[in-house]
C-alpha cells in the first residue's frame, strides 16, 4: 500500500469519527476510573484461589440457615444473599471461609450510571449502540492504519521502537504515545466492535447446548459433581434449593457451563454449555471496561486519554501540513524560474518560499508547485527542486509521481536545473530521494545540471546558505546569505535569567556568562543555545556549557556584533528570551574511554563542561589554542588544573600564535602525530570546536598523520563517527 493511502485513510477515518471518539474517550476516561475505585477497598479474602466449594457451603450453612444465592463477582468479591440466624435479611461481602460480613454492595451512582448509558448507546438506544459499535470498528481501522504510518516512518517493523526524529511536539509525542497505546487501543476497539455486534445477535447460535443426563438406569454409572475439589474461584453463582424437596436442585453456573445437581446425591442432572460467543463476550467485557484487573484499567485510562490527545495532535499535523499551501503571484507557463518541491511535513516549503519571494521582489517570474504537480514549462530557464525523503530514500508523499511525470513528459528548450535535499542524518538513507532525483535529471537530454547535489541536514539554514552562494555565484544573482531570512520564526521561546558575567580579557574582549534555566530544561555541554537579540527571526547560536546545572557560554565581543554585543551588555538579575537546540551529534561519547578536545578561542567552552561533568574519569586529553596569554587563557588554566586534580582531565595543551615563541594548535598535533594515531586507530573519539579554518586545518594535518601512521585516510574514522565536530 502507498504512503498516502494510509494517510488520507487514517485522516479520513479520524475526521468522520472525531466526535464521537472525544465523546468515548471521556466517558471511557471515567468509567476507567470507577472501576479502579471499584477495587478500593478490597472485599477479595486471602488464598481466595484455593477455597474449595465443600468447605465454603459447609461453613456457610452452619452460619446463614437460608441461602437464595452465592454470587462471586469479576473482582473476586463473594456476595451472599439469605438470612442469618436472627432472622434478618443478608445482602453482604462475606468471607466465605468464615461467613464474616466484610462489606456491602452499593448501587452504582446516578452520574456513573448516566456516563455508563451515554458511552454504550448515547442515549439512542438500539440505534445509539449501532452508532457506537461502528465508530468502535472505525477505531479498529484508525488503530490499523496508525500502525501501517509509523512502520513506514521509523523503515519496517524492525525499527518499530527506534528513536523518533523530532521534528515538532504534535508530530513527535502522536508517534511516539501512538506506539505505546497502539495494543490497548487496539484491543478496547475490537472487544466494543464485538460487544455491539453481539448484542444485534450476529453470533446467534440455533444450537440447542443443554442436555439431560439420564443416570436412573443402573447400567449407566451415575455423573458426581465433585465438592471435594471444585474451587470456589471457577464459580460465578451457585442458586440453592427453595426447599428440601428433591425436585429442587443446586445451580451452578460456572464460566463455561451451567449444570443442576441434586442436592442429596450431588448427582449432576442437568448440564448446559455455553456457545464460544458467551465465552468470547465475558473476555471481551472484561478487556473493554477493565472490571477484572486494576492495572488493566488503568492502562484503558490512560489509553482513553491518548485517543484525546491523538485527535490534537493529528488535527495540528493536518493544519500545520495545510498552513504551508502555495500561493503564487504567476502561473507556470509564464515564469522564468520554476521551483518544485517535495515535503512530508512542509519543512522544506519555507525555504522554497524565501527564495520565491525574493526572486518575484526583484522582479523575477517565478512558480512554486508541488513536486507531482510537474509538468512542460514554455518559458522557463532554471528548475530548482527542494524536496525531503521519506522512509528508505523513499518519495514525500507529494513528490511519489514525479520519476514517472519527468520521464513522460519532456521540455522543449534546456532547463538549468539544480536539486537540494533536506534531511536527517540520523537516518541512513540521508537525503536518498534528492540523490535519485539528481540521477534521473542528469539522464534528461534537456537537463542541465546547473549545481552539484546540495544536501541540507536537520533544516539547516547555515547549510542552506551554502547553496545560495553557489547558486548566486553561477547565475549572478543575489539571494540573502544571512541565515536567519531562512530560519523559521521560532515560538514558545524559553526565558532565560542571568546569573553572573565575568571578563576573562579586557584586550580581547573575551567574558563569560552563566545563565539559569528553567528547571524542566534539559542540556548537555555541546548543545546549542539560539538568542534573537533583535527581536526578530535574526538567530544568533553559540556552543554551550553546562556547569553545575547552568547554561555557560564564552563570548568574545566583536565591534557591531548583534549578538556579541546583546550578551556584553546583559546584567546579572536580567531575564531574555532563547531556545536551546539539541545538537546530540556533538555530545560527550559515553562508553568511550579515551577522548581529545581540540578548540580555539572560545570554541573551548562546551569542552569546559564536557571535562567538569567527567565523573566517570574518561581519559581527556584538551588541546586549544589561542593568541596569546591572557586572563582568560590563565582562567582556563586555573581551571584545567583542578580538573586534573581531580582525574578528569589527563592533559591540557596549549598552544599561542602570538607569543615569543609562536606555534598553532596544529602544531601539537604535529609533535603528538603517535598519540593521534594511536587514538583514532583504537577507537577512541576526537571532538573538534571553534573557527571553520581551524578545523578544516586541523582535518588536514590529522589526515596526514592517519594516511602515514596507519594507512587510512580522516575520512574513514569520520564515518565511524570518531570525528565530531561544531564549527563556524
Amino acid at each position: 500500500m502507498t504512503l498516502s493511502f494510509w494517510r488520507y485513510t487514517h485522516l479520513a477515518l479520524a475526521v468522520f469519527s472525531s466526535l464521537f471518539l472525544i465523546l468515548a474517550s471521556v466517558t471511557g476516561t471515567i468509567l476507567a476510573v470507577d472501576a479502579i475505585q471499584e477495587k478500593i477497598p478490597s472485599y477479595q479474602v486471602a488464598n481466595f484461589d484455593a477455597i474449595t466449594l465443600q468447605e465454603s457451603i459447609l461453613n456457610l450453612r452452619k452460619i446463614y440457615p437460608e441461602i437464595t444465592e452465592i454470587s462471586i463477582d469479576h473482582n473476586k468479591f463473594v456476595t451472599l444473599q439469605g438470612i442469618d440466624k436472627e432472622g434478618a435479611d443478608v445482602n453482604a461481602y462475606i468471607d466465605p471461609l468464615t461467613g464474616r460480613i466484610i462489606g456491602h454492595p452499593h448501587k452504582k451512582s446516578d452520574f456513573i450510571q448516566w456516563i455508563t448509558a451515554l458511552h454504550r448507546s448515547l442515549f439512542l438506544h438500539e440505534t445509539g449502540r449501532f452508532f457506537v459499535g461502528l465508530i468502535s470498528f472505525l477505531l479498529v481501522l484508525i488503530s490499523i492504519s496508525g500502525f501501517a504510518l509509523v512502520v513506514h516512518r521509523q523503515r519496517g517493523l524492525r525499527n518499530f521502537f527506534s528513536t523518533i526524529i523530532k521534528e515538532y511536539l504534535a508530530q513527535y509525542y502522536h508517534v511516539l504515545l501512538g506506539r505505546l497505546a497502539l495494543i490497548p487501543i487496539l484491543i478496547m476497539a475490537l472487544s466494543g466492535t464485538y460487544l455491539s455486534l453481539e448484542r444485534f445477535n450476529f453470533f446467534e447460535t440455533t444450537t440447542n447446548e443443554k442436555t439431560t443426563v439420564e443416570t436412573k438406569s443402573n447400567a449407566i454409572p451415575k455423573n458426581i459433581f465433585d465438592f471435594k475439589n471444585a474451587l470456589l474461584a471457577d464459580v460465578t453463582k451457585i442458586e440453592f434449593p427453595f426447599s428440601e424437596d428433591a425436585e429442587d436442585y443446586f445451580t451452578f453456573q460456572l464460566k463455561s457451563k451451567k449444570i443442576e445437581i441434586d442436592q442429596y446425591s450431588n448427582e449432576i442432572i442437568a448440564e448446559e454449555i455455553f456457545p464460544v460467543s458467551v465465552i468470547f463476550s465475558e473476555l471481551s467485557l472484561d478487556l473493554h471496561t477493565g472490571r477484572a484487573s486494576m492495572i488493566w484499567a488503568i492502562i484503558l485510562g490512560l489509553a482513553s486519554l491518548n485517543i484525546l490527545f491523538f485527535t490534537y495532535s493529528g488535527f495540528a499535523m493536518t493544519l500545520k501540513r495545510r498552513a504551508s499551501r502555495i500561493k503564487n503571484k504567476y502561473n507556470s507557463k509564464e515564469s522564468k524560474y520554476i521551483l518544485l518541491i517535495g515535503s512530508e511535513n512542509g519543512s522544506s516549503l519555507r525555504f522554497a518560499n524565501s527564495v520565491l519571494n525574493q526572486l518575484n521582489d526583484s522582479g523575477q517570474k517565478a512558480h512554486l508547485a508541488q513536486l507531482n504537480e510537474y509538468t512542460i514549462y514554455p518559458n522557463a530557464d532554471h528548475l530548482l527542486i527542494f524536496t525531503s525523503t521519506y522512509g528508505l530514500g523513499e518519495a514525500p508523499v507529494n513528490a511519489s509521481k514525479f520519476m514517472k511525470l519527468v520521464t513522460e513528459q519532456q521540455q522543449e528548450q534546456p532547463l538549468n536545473y539544480t536539486v537540494v535535499g533536506f534531511g536527517s542524518k540520523a537516518y541512513p538513507d540521508f537525503c536518498g530521494y534528492a540523490r535519485a532525483i539528481d540521477s534521473v535529471l542528469a539522464n534528461q537530454k534537456w537537463a542541465i545540471r546547473l549545481i552539484d547535489l546540495q544536501t541540507v541536514n536537520d533544516k539547516s539554514a547555515d547549510e542552506f546558505v551554502n547553496w545560495i552562494k553557489l547558486w548566486n555565484m553561477k547565475t549572478s544573482f543575489n539571494l540573502s546569505t544571512t541565515p536567519s531570512v531562512y530560519n523559521q520564526v521560532p515560538k514558545g521561546l524559553e526565558k532565560l535569567m542571568v546569573l553572573e558575567k565575568t571578563m576573562v580579557s579586557e584586550k580581547e574582549q573575551t567574558f563569560i556568562i552563566t545563565l539559569r534555566a528553567g528547571i524542566r530544561s534539559k542540556f548537555s555541554s555541546g548543545d546549542l543555545l539560539a538568542i534573537y537579540p533583535a527581536n526578530d527571526n535574526r538567530e544568533r547560536l553559540y556552543s554551550i556549557a553546562n556547569i553545575k546545572g547552568n547554561i555557560q557560554l564564552a563570548v568574545r565581543l566583536h565591534p557591531n556584533g548583534l549578538g556579541s554585543e546583546f550578551l556584553y551588555n546583559a546584567q546579572a538579575g536580567d531575564f531574555f528570551k532563547a531556545r536551546i537546540i539539541r545538537n546530540n551529534a556533538f555530545h560527550f561519547p559515553e562508553k568511550i574511554k579515551k577522548v581529545a578536545l581540540i578548540s580555539n578561542g572560545t570554541g573551548i567552552a562546551p569542552f569546559l563542561g564536557m571535562i567538569a561533568q567527567n565523573t566517570k574519569k574518561a581519559e581527556i586529553h584538551l588541546y586549544s589554542g589561542f593568541r596569546q596569554k591572557t586572563n582568560s587563557t590563565a582562567h582556563y588554566d586555573n581551571f584545567t588544573s583542578k580538573m586534573i586534580q581531580k582525574e578528569r582531565l589527563k592533559h591540557f595543551h596549549l598552544a599561542y600564535s602570538r607569543e615569543e615563541n609562536q606555534h598553532y594548535v596544529m602544531d601539537l598535533i604535529k609533535r603528538d602525530d603517535d598519540f593521534f594515531a594511536n587514538l583514532l586507530r583504537d577507537g577512541g573519539t576526537l571532538m573538534i570546536c571553534g573557527a571553520l579554518k581551524m578545523q578544516f586545518d586541523v582535518e588536514n594535518v590529522l589526515d596526514a598523520i592517519c594516511l602515514e601512521k596507519n594507512n587510512t585516510a580522516l575520512s574513514e574514522y569520520k564515518g565511524n563517527g570518531q570525528i565530531l565536530t561544531d564549527c563556524y
